[in-house]
């Protein structure tokens, strides 16, 4: 795909202005670094607060249209529950096949009364958009209105460190506001619309704002010494340190939420009742067990397992899985790395080998997150 042909976000000139290098990505032009490089950055996020562009995500309001609660609807497509979510509440789900298959992850938020008491809003991956929307709208006809959110960017702000930075700009509130809630607030005449969630594994928010105000927001974040840019390479090691899915890779249409590890994600209820696309499967998979699992492997050494690396078992040296995201991890000063395995091997601590350009190398099945997660818990 030409550059002219890749769609830019409202923060694209800034990136370029701080020396971003830009790559396409789910359709746009996005700064995969910037000149202190991947591993800075990570670290800086882990220590301080990393500011990222993730506008090129899909965010729309899910309006009802037959004058009842739009969670009723949407539950027929996701596993979570989300009609007991109260304003303000956010929850994390997938939208489901007819096979218990992931067609997407997602964000769902029922807003505070102030944005509206009749929808839902959410927020899609960038790549999966252009299909979920239209799947929902679809799906839903009659019940639910859906309305893309294109008028608004998507910054996220992460770190132990952006509670402070959010509580000094926004107001004192921002600093105990309790995790998966979402918040408004008014900010020099522009309504920000606040969640405390991201997909680091570090406390911090992700705020939605209109895109002629985004740059300006962006510039006044920057200009706290706590913060600093952040490009998709960090993005990446950040989460797969954080042991959380990448959809496409970690999760997709082949994968159900039991054995990628996503049991929390849905709803006691939920799985009693059923009423969501695949719910046969995922019970019986619940009742007797997944065939497989997503784990957590550390390779022994210092050579990386990238995705697609095969997992051999630790005796005679048999196929058992892929390796679906794997890098270094720079907090963990070493290679990490997930995938599927046979339930058979998924317990931690099982040895197994790693197929690394032509090498058998030796790995250990491991829990995940690989670091301590820095939500903030109240």
């Amino acid at each position: 795909m030409s550059d002219q042909e890749l769609a830019v976000t409202p923060l694209n000139a800034l990136h370029r202005e701080l020396g971003g290098k830009m790559v396409p990505f789910a359709g746009y032009d996005m700064p995969v670094q910037f000149p202190a490089g991947i591993l800075k950055e990570h670290l800086h996020t882990r220590s301080a607060a990393g500011l990222f562009d993730v506008s090129h995500m899909g965010q729309a309001w899910l309006i009802a249209e037959d004058g009842a609660d739009p969670a009723i609807a949407f539950e027929s497509l996701v596993p979570a529950d989300v009609q007991s979510l109260e304003p303000g509440q956010q929850r994390y789900s997938q939208l489901l096949n007819d096979t218990g298959g992931i067609l997407d992850d997602l964000m769902v938020t029922r807003p505070i009364a102030a944005l509206g008491r009749d929808r839902l809003y959410l927020v899609v991956n960038a790549a999966c958009k252009d299909q979920d929307l239209p799947l929902i709208a679809k799906a839903l006809k009659g019940r639910i209105r859906v309305e893309p959110l294109e008028d608004r960017a998507l910054i996220a702000l992460q770190g132990p460190k952006a509670s402070g930075v959010a509580a000094r700009l926004f107001g004192p509130a921002l600093a105990t506001m309790p995790f998966m809630s979402q918040t408004v607030v008014e900010f020099d005449g522009i309504d920000l619309w606040i969640s405390r969630s991201g997909y680091t594994g570090e406390d911090g928010y992700e705020i939605s704002v209109p895109n002629d105000q985004a740059e300006a927001l962006a510039r006044l974040l920057l200009g706290d010494p706590a913060v600093e840019p952040i490009g998709l390479g960090a993005r990446d090691s950040l989460r797969l340190e954080a042991g959380l899915c990448l959809y496409g890779h970690d999760i997709d249409t082949t994968t159900s939420p039991i054995e990628a590890g996503l049991l929390w994600s849905i709803g006691k209820r939920r799985l009693a009742e059923g009423g969501f696309p695949g719910a046969e499967i995922v019970q019986k998979q619940i009742a007797e067990g997944a065939t497989r699992k997503r784990v957590g492997i550390l390779p022994d050494g210092r050579a990386p397992a990238r995705e697609g690396t095969l997992i051999l078992d630790a005796d005679g040296g048999s196929e058992i899985g892929q390796i679906t995201s794997g890098g270094f991890g720079p907090t963990v000063g070493g290679p990490v790395a997930m995938g599927y395995v046979p339930i058979d091997y998924a317990k931690p601590g099982t040895p197994v080998f790693l197929s690394v350009r032509g090498k058998s190398l030796p790995a250990t099945i491991t829990k995940m997150p690989f670091v301590p997660p820095g939500f903030f818990r109240g």
